[in-house]
């Protein structure tokens, strides 16, 4: 099941191959940079270009240095002759750890833009299809007025949006170089090396480094990715809600021979929206320890660096596991329009009290006149069951003021769904081939509940 939403592209960027030829890119990169500058031979430049890394053997050599950079240059330097004195040539080794890793994590912010727009094209969708399909609004888990499932799913792809333009935000952060040398004072590698070589990258160059890119940039990629990871760990949270035996309004997707149990057999279990859930928390552990990262010791330390090596990769990763989910629960979601519709009638017609207390008030009583009479009718619906219509309809302070086909006409569910089209305008959400008639639920009025 986890390899059906796993993505080959991101496995990609974070392997080590992918991260030392990152490397190597931004070495050769800079030796172009000195080589139009006249300080290396570009005969020199020109075959530098073509130099490889051995893992094999950058490993063997790292079990002697102890240190990844070093035991990097080393593989590097076997691969060519005597122009490899010019490779690394005045920098430090966060010069080529931390570009590198830039260029790593632009990519993954491309693949995470284009996974959050197929999320918001499927939850557009969605909304869309059912922008006129009633159920009833909760809050703190209790009835309340009747919304539109589409709403609903209208909201979730407005949220969808607003971490589109984060991620672009932090993507932009991220979308630096540093090729400033030790400490950052470019002693010994001028800043006309870092800008040619940042262009040649696609990078800005930072305008003021030490010897590390400040780690705000880092925190704002992954603390984005977590506000992501939470935005779906909230629509999956709603869906396990809505799934639940005793409401069943949606359900994600359940395919042919999938068990729910191995104990009961008639289980269908909302496992992958909980599995988003649980993965949401993890990723918002890693904003935590990028956060963390922030801090480091004068022009820098390395406690910044075990953890990176971790939260960064995984929280991609992670991210683009549980979008392609999600966006593949969407696409499959089973919608129960009809458990909709019976749920609304649930509290046999308290969901109108407002509209009630409103035309009261609109008679010319009190608002706390008002509220008196509506609640004093609708405790009975609650403890003993009764039909809250009925009960206004008997009341004679009430009925002194709505006539009963007055009483009749405020519950009507189709008052609540009179501005859906103005909303989804507003979004930009202005497709209509989904449109049903807005008569065609009329059977929700006051008889049916």
């Amino acid at each position: 099941m986890i390899e059906r939403y796993s993505r080959s592209q991101m496995k990609r960027i974070w392997s080590d191959e992918n991260k030392f030829s990152k490397w190597l890119e931004v070495e050769i990169s800079v030796c172009d940079a000195w080589a139009e500058l006249g300080v290396i031979p570009r005969q020199a430049a020109a075959k530098i270009k073509l130099a490889k890394c051995n893992l094999k053997r950058m490993e063997e050599i790292l079990k002697t240095t102890h240190h990844d950079v070093t035991a990097f240059l080393g593989s590097v330097s076997e691969s060519l002759g005597e122009e490899s004195r010019f490779v690394h040539l005045g920098l430090t080794s966060s010069d080529v750890i931390d570009t590198g890793l830039s260029l790593q994590m632009v990519e993954a912010a491309e693949i995470l833009a284009q996974d959050i727009k197929e999320l918001i094209s499927a939850l557009a969708q969605k909304a869309i299809e059912h922008k006129y399909t009633p159920m009833i609004g909760r809050t703190h888990g209790v009835h309340a007025e009747p919304i539109s499932f589409g709403l609903k799913l209208a909201l979730w792809t407005e949220e969808m949006r607003r971490n589109q333009k984060r991620l672009a935000e932090a993507r932009q952060a991220i979308a630096v170089g540093k090729i400033s040398g030790a400490v950052g004072t470019y002693a010994t590698v001028p800043p006309e090396v870092e800008e040619k070589a940042c262009a040649k990258l696609g990078l800005t160059p930072a305008p003021v480094s030490s010897q590390v890119l400040q780690r705000d940039r880092h925190a704002q990629f992954v603390t984005t990715l977590a506000i992501t990871a939470s935005s779906l760990e909230k629509f999956a949270t709603e869906i396990r809600l809505l799934q639940k035996t005793e409401t069943r309004e949606v359900e994600e997707p359940f395919s042919a021979g999938q068990t729910g149990s191995s104990a009961m057999p008639h289980k269908r279990n909302p496992e992958l929206c909980e599995r988003i859930s649980g993965l949401a928390r993890l990723v918002r552990g890693y904003a935590l320890t990028s956060m963390e990262n922030i801090a480091l010791w004068h022009e820098r330390d390395i406690s910044h660096s075990s953890t990176e090596r971790i939260t960064i990769p995984d929280a991609c990763l992670l991210l683009d596991y549980c979008l392609a989910m999600f966006t593949s629960i969407i696409s499959g979601l089973h919608v129960y329009p009809r458990k909709m519709k019976q749920n609304i009638g649930l509290t046999k017609g308290l969901i109108f009290s407002q509209r009630v207390m409103l035309a009261l008030i609109d008679k010319g009583l009190s608002r706390q006149k008002a509220y008196e009479l509506v609640q004093r009718n609708a405790m009975p619906v609650w403890l003993k069951n009764r039909n809250f219509l009925t009960l206004l309809k008997a009341d004679p302070e009430v009925t002194a003021n709505l006539s009963p086909a007055e009483l009749e006409a405020l519950f009507d569910y189709r008052y609540y769904l009179r501005y859906i089209d103005d909303i989804f305008q507003r979004l930009g959400l202005t497709q209509t081939q989904w449109k049903p008639s807005i008569t065609k639920h009329a059977d929700l009025g006051p008889r049916a509940l």
